[in-house]
């Protein structure tokens, strides 16, 4: 037995006006410094005085959110006493609100224990709505949180059903004037979700239709959202509902290998995620296919009307399909290009095979890595070099 988790969405032009029919005391918005000083919680705080709402906004989210961030920002909920928290971002303000949803109803658990065994008993005091003005992370559709424990250099991965926002509200006018590079590195994000929520050991009738309806979105729409931006609105609006699509996907069947080597590059050197895990994707194609069933990355390309006479062809064609797109929206294709230190990252390797290993992500993977695969995946993919192994 297993669940379908999704949260009510809300989507379209002026989605955002939803705000106004909500009920409640107050509400407490998370978001970071620079949406703070472009006026993005001032939109929300607009739309929440028609319902009668007041806010109060903690903007000190920082990409890749700490535990300290977290536990700074659930010690303002419990002063403010909110009943709706609202994360308000990209995927960094979303998981940081969950995060600090938890501490806010419950300031002694202790984050790295959370799980999706264990009750939390969340709702007491709050309800969580996110609104993400990025297209990419899908945090809004998903039941887990990513934090950063800055002391020991790694990421947390943390999940509950509990932790699903209650509503998501998916407004593409709050991505019309994300940067290329910014709608690049979350776009290619949206593709890795999904392409790993269709391929993982944990696929299932109910992500696999959302899955593939993602990726063909992100082909279709993604190098037009990043060379068009607002001039493309429809683009805009197709990329913004892929993230979440995907989000549905891949937080029923979970992400996989390129993913626990992106969550390892990104607390090592500083890579944004969405360039960190967009750049192993064709690699660990490449890798799983040569050591489990190539199946399903032919359905993929099938689908995507690619070459396909045969599975090996048909996996070649997904992966070279993959490269050209990250070439259209100027994503680097290797560590090396990524501008990382060569020396600098060999001497980080023995770490980072630890850090994959103990990263949830990777035992959803077809094919799991051993130390020594470890250890290529990393030598190879920061060269370039196509998998052989």
């Amino acid at each position: 037995m297993w669940f379908f988790k999704a949260p009510e969405i809300v989507y379209g032009e002026e989605a955002l006006s939803y705000l106004g029919q909500l009920q409640g005391q107050r509400a407490f918005i998370v978001t970071d410094a620079i949406l703070a000083k472009l006026g993005y919680p001032e939109l929300v705080i607009a739309q929440l005085k028609d319902a009668g709402i007041p806010a109060a906004v903690f903007s000190d989210v920082e990409p890749e959110p700490s535990l300290q961030t977290v536990r700074k920002g659930a010690a303002a909920m419990l002063e403010f006493e909110p009943d709706w928290i609202i994360g308000l971002g990209g995927g960094s303000a979303m998981d940081a609100a969950k995060a600090m949803w938890i501490l806010y109803e419950y300031p002694d658990i202790e984050p790295a224990a959370i799980n999706p065994i264990v009750p939390i008993g969340l709702r007491s005091k709050a309800r969580l709505i996110a609104i993400p003005t990025t297209s990419g992370t899908g945090s809004e559709a998903t039941w887990a949180t990513v934090l950063t424990d800055t002391e020991e250099r790694r990421k947390l991965g943390l999940a509950s059903r509990e932790i699903l926002p209650d509503l998501a509200i998916v407004d593409p006018a709050l991505t019309a004037n994300l940067p290329a590079r910014v709608t690049a590195d979350t776009g290619i994000d949206v593709l890795t979700h999904a392409i790993e929520a269709y391929t993982s050991s944990w696929h299932n009738d109910f992500s696999d239709g959302l899955a593939l309806k993602a990726i063909q979105l992100v082909f279709n729409y993604l190098p037009a959202a990043v060379n068009q931006g607002a001039k493309d609105m429809e683009a805009r609006e197709r990329m913004h509902n892929a993230a979440t699509i995907a989000g549905m996907a891949f937080g029923n069947a979970q992400a996989a290998l390129a993913h626990s080597l992106g969550h390892t590059l990104g607390a090592s050197f500083h890579i944004p995620h969405g360039r960190s895990v967009g750049m192993y994707l064709p690699y660990t194609i490449e890798y799983c296919v040569r050591g489990s069933d190539p199946t399903r990355y032919g359905d993929i390309a099938r689908f995507l009307g690619l070459p396909a006479a045969d599975e090996a062809e048909s996996a070649a064609s997904l992966v070279a399909a993959i490269r050209d797109l990250e070439r259209q929206i100027g994503l680097p294709l290797s560590g090396r290009a990524l501008g990382i230190d060569p020396a600098a990252y060999e001497s980080e390797i023995s770490r980072m095979v630890l850090l994959v290993e103990g990263d949830t992500s990777v035992t959803m993977s077809s094919r799991v890595p051993n130390q020594a695969d470890t250890v290529k995946l990393l030598r190879y993919t920061f060269d370039g070099t196509p998998i052989d192994f």
